[in-house]
This record gives structure tokens, C-alpha cells and sequence, in this order.
């Protein structure tokens, strides 16, 4: 599970990945066992006119538009078209230049930043060098409060070394900053309207001032945010197709769905799953699933309790029938996973993920055989406590079933009831977890190198919720995060996979393609996670000439 981003919000697994694009029969037909048949495509049909407007429907309001404490899907998904990193993630899930036209590395511990010349904020002010440094600077600052702050552990310096120049000095070798780049540690910002915005910044009240293709023009709070064509944007390729964006909150899935239906959203992503079949069979509009690097998993929060046996925890992934969880819990759409970060997260190295993962086995549903190990474990009767949540019904459902399973075994599974607004502190506060033993996520990598998804069970990380410690995968990882080949260091992050899957630290549950729904009058948008950073509604356009 992408461990950070507060791996938030598991509001819809239908957002629980699967294959990357490039990987063999990524964009074949798919389907769990019976389930329904589906197709992966990284976009949809290119557009064929402007638009005056459209409207894109969230399933929350974003908590905020600071790019430095956006953490989740709603404030990445507007962010994604107003502000803009220093490289790029594309549909496909490739990293390309950015804001920065180059970059260098000269030395393991150095990156040079080349700058894009002529590149103007909404406010019509010129990007330099020194917006560069004071915004990367700013996610470390610690009154920033940033959850990214963790992504710069290993940078002692970020320098102006020219007038389009920005280099970034390191204590050791990190792959994964440089990726990150990509996501919102590498976003850039005016520093001179950071300074004038102060703390009100990225707030309702406030305002953002970046680069992208659309400019933040309105926020009323509870009701809608709305963004408009910037005329002076510097990629002529992914200029805006319509003139304006209106953004609306929804919460509750029914009503989002006949929001779909009745046409007072153009679109959206992240369809809920209990929709998917009436949305999929509507002539209103149509369901497209593309590239995810996300997974829902079940992390294992205490390893002080019963969990802490690793019989246990492989009893319990054995009692979980996965192909009927999927049913309940995506409509249908995804298959078992054989490992915590999802296949869409193997993106830099489409050639050789079948092959990883060919290697691991698939996820037995033997119940007989887990019960024997529970027994063997000592674990009869022992107490299990899962954190449940009327936050997404998915959560409900997983968590029903592993209640189900565990007590099939001979475990004492409770589920704990916390309420929405307190689930994601679980993920960010240590006195949340207190007396939880597993917890639903929904965990995504920003970039498509699943290594930014195991650096999270490194000894003592942030995202390591149980504080689980194993020496072998801790220099697994070093080694990983110091390789700039991205072949070699998919073999190394492979290793890291395996030590994963062999001592359970998170429980594999599925894996489901991103989805969007485009309204009959709308096309163009890309359809898989890269939506979170790239900016999709640039090319969202009308249906018909």
C-alpha cells in the first residue's frame, strides 16, 4: 500500500489497481473468476471540439489547495490542472520533463535541475530559480507541517545555481526524491506570492498561483470550486479545450451515481463501485478503467498482539476468500493480489513485471490449512481487532469479511467502529491505533516505481503504522534506492517484494483498475491515477464536432 498520502481515504476501491499499461495483456479484457469483463486503456477517445464548460464531480471536497499538504484524491485532482512539478507523470505512467526541461546527475548525491525559460504564473509573472528553491524548501520547513517533509530526509541543500538552475545537494544516494519530482514534493509555486499569502494560502479564503493549464478562480465552500482557461499557459500541446472547469462534492455514492445519470456532472473518477454495473449499461455516458499503482491491502498495526505471529497472519490471508470480496467490494472489477503494491506500480519496468510476478504465488483460500496454523500458533481464541468505518462501504465490506474468515479459524476477530472523520488519523496519529491490530488501505504510489511503495515498511519510517523491523529488507532497500538503473533497480525492488510476501508485514487483498465516466457530451480525459499530477482536464473536450 503506497503508505503515505495518508494512503487516505480508502472512499472507493474500485481504485485499487491493477496492471500497468505496458505490461502483457494490460489492455486485453480482464475479469475475476465470473466476474465481469474488462478493458484497460491509459485514455479516452481524444476530444473532437471546445467547450465553453464542464463539470467534474469529487467524491469529498478537498480539505485544502496548498500543494504542500495536499495528501489525498480530491485536492490532487484540482491541484493537477493548476499547478505543475518539475517532471511530469503521463497517462501511460512515464516521468517526463516538466517544469525542469533536463535534469543531471553528476555525482549519486547531486541533482541538477534545468529550468523551462519563459513559463509564467497565472498572476503573469515569470518563473525563476528562486520559486524553485522556496517551494521544494517550504515541504521542509516544519511550519509548513507538510506529510512530504519525509521524501526530503536526505537533502542537506537546495541551491539556485543559475538563473534557471536549482540543484539539490544529498547525504546519500535517493532515487526517489529525484521521481518525486513528479508528484506534489516537486511542485512549484511563486515565492513571492507564498510570502504574501502567509498562512491563509490554499485555503478557502485564499488563493494559488502556478503554472498549469487552469487558474483557481472561486472556492465557495460547500458548494463548488471552479478554475479557468489560462490563455498564457507555456504547453501549447495541452492547451485547454474548454474555458472553464466547475468542480462539485459528493459524498454520498447513490446520489454522485444519479448526479452521472441525470447529466449535472459531465464526469468524474473514482465511480463507485456499487454503480458500476448501472453506470457501465447507461446510454448517459460510459465507465472507462484505466492504469492504477494503488492496492487494498490490510495492514497489520500491532505486532505485539496476535498478528505478531507470522502463522497468524498467513492463516488469516488464507481464510480470506478474495474473488468474493471483490465482488462485494468493486463490483466485480479487479483480481486477488499476489503482493502489497499493486502491478500497476511497476510501470519503469513493464518487461519484466510479469515475470516478478509470475515468481510469487497465488493467494491460497485454504481453510482447513489455516486453521491448522492457528492452532499450531497457539492462537485459539486469541483477540483480533479490525478498524471498520462507515467512511466508503468498501471498508464495511473488507472488513465484514475478514471478520468472517478470522472466526471461521478459530480467531476472536472484533471490528472497531470509527467514525469517518477519524479514520484517516489512523494513518498519521500513533494514539489512533491503540488496540487495533489491521486497518483497510487503499495505498497508491505517486510515481509508477513500486519502490516509493516499499520504502513505507523500512524499521522506524513514517508509514510503517505497525513499526515492523527486519534488518534483511532494510539493506534490500538501501541498495534499491541507490540504483539509477531503473532495470537493476526493479530486480532490487523485486527482493523487497518477496521479503514482503513471505513475512505478511501488510496482507494482500485485490487489486481494481482506476475508473472515470465520461457524460455523452464529454471525451478526452486520461483514465487511470496519473490524473492525481498530470493535467487531465486540459484535454477533456466535446464528444461530437
Amino acid at each position: 500500500m503506497r503508505m503515505p498520502r495518508v494512503i487516505a481515504l480508502l472512499v472507493c476501491s474500485v481504485a485499487v489497481a491493477t496492471t500497468a499499461t505496458a505490461c502483457s495483456g494490460a489492455t486485453g479484457p480482464r475479469s475475476a473468476g465470473n466476474g465481469p469483463a474488462y478493458r484497460i486503456t491509459p485514455t479516452s477517445p481524444p476530444a473532437k471540439g471546445p467547450l465553453d464548460s464542464f463539470t467534474w464531480s469529487l467524491y469529498a471536497e478537498p480539505y485544502t489547495l496548498d500543494y504542500a499538504l495536499a495528501y489525498d484524491y480530491p485536492p490532487n485532482t484540482v491541484l493537477a490542472n493548476v499547478c505543475e512539478q518539475l517532471l511530469r507523470v503521463t497517462p501511460d505512467m512515464k516521468i517526463q520533463p516538466g517544469l525542469a526541461v533536463k535534469y543531471a546527475q553528476p555525482d549519486p548525491k547531486t541533482l541538477v535541475y534545468t529550468l523551462r525559460r519563459g513559463v509564467k504564473f497565472h498572476d503573469g509573472t515569470t518563473m525563476t530559480a528562486d520559486d524553485v528553491v522556496a517551494s521544494l524548501k517550504r515541504q521542509m520547513a516544519p511550519a509548513t507541517g507538510s506529510p512530504w517533509a519525509s521524501s526530503f530526509k536526505n537533502v542537506e541543500a537546495i541551491e539556485k545555481t543559475g538563473p534557471l538552475e536549482v540543484t539539490i545537494r544529498l547525504s546519500k544516494p535517493d532515487v526517489l526524491l529525484n521521481e518525486l519530482m513528479a508528484a506534489s514534493p516537486g511542485t512549484v509555486e511563486s515565492a513571492a506570492f507564498l510570502a504574501k499569502a502567509g498562512k491563509g494560502y490554499g485555503g478557502p479564503g485564499g488563493k494559488v498561483n502556478c503554472t498549469g493549464p487552469y487558474a483557481l478562480t472561486d472556492w465557495a465552500q460547500g458548494d463548488t470550486i471552479t478554475l479557468k482557461k489560462h490563455a498564457a499557459y507555456w504547453d501549447r500541446s495541452l492547451a485547454p479545450k474548454a474555458d472553464k472547469v466547475t468542480f462539485t462534492f459528493i459524498e454520498d455514492p447513490a446520489a454522485r451515481s444519479n448526479a452521472f445519470l441525470s447529466g449535472t456532472a459531465d464526469g468524474g473518477y473514482m465511480v463507485p463501485s456499487a454503480s458500476l454495473a448501472q453506470l457501465r449499461s447507461s446510454r448517459k455516458g460510459s465507465v472507462l478503467f484505466g492504469p492504477n499503482t494503488a492496492a487494498a491491502n490490510l495492514a497489520v498495526l500491532d505486532f505485539k498482539g496476535t498478528l505478531g505471529d507470522l502463522k497468524v497472519r498467513k492463516a488469516l490471508s488464507m481464510a480470506l476468500d478474495r474473488k468474493n470480496i471483490i465482488k462485494a467490494a468493486a463490483g466485480g472489477i479487479g483480481v486477488p493480489s499476489k503482493a502489497p503494491a499493486a502491478r500497476g506500480a511497476w510501470a519503469l519496468a513493464p518487461e519484466k513485471t510479469d515475470g516478478y510476478f509470475d515468481a510469487l504465488p497465488e493467494p491460497a483460500y485454504d481453510l482447513k490449512a489455516a486453521k491448522k496454523l492457528v492452532v499450531e500458533a497457539g492462537a485459539t481464541g486469541r483477540k483480533v481487532t479490525v478498524a471498520t468505518s462507515s467512511l466508503a462501504p468498501e471498508i464495511s465490506v473488507a472488513a465484514n469479511a475478514v471478520q468472517a474468515a478470522g472466526r471461521q479459524i478459530g480467531l476472536d476477530v472484533q471490528l472497531k467502529a470509527v467514525a469517518p472523520e477519524a479514520y484517516s488519523s489512523i494513518f498519521v496519529d500513533p494514539d489512533a491505533r491503540k488496540g487495533l491490530d489491521l486497518v483497510i488501505t487503499n495505498g497508491y504510489d505517486n510515481t509508477p516505481d513500486p519502490l516509493e511503495f516499499y520504502q513505507y515498511l523500512r524499521t522506524g519510517d513514517f508509514g510503517n503504522y505497525g513499526k515492523w523491523s527486519n534488518a534483511e529488507y532494510d539493506a534490500a532497500f538501501d541498495r534499491a534506492n541507490a540504483e539509477a538503473d531503473p532495470a537493476a533497480r526493479a530486480d532490487l525492488t523485486a527482493e523487497l517484494q518477496r521479503i514482503a510476501v513471505r513475512e505478511l508485514p501488510i496482507i494482500p487483498l485485490y487489486e481494481s483498475p482506476y475508473s472515470v465516466f465520461l457524460g455523452s457530451r464529454v471525451t478526452g480525459a486520461p483514465t487511470g491515477i496519473a490524473q492525481l499530477y498530470y493535467p487531465w482536464a486540459a484535454t477533456i473536450g466535446a464528444a461530437k464536432p
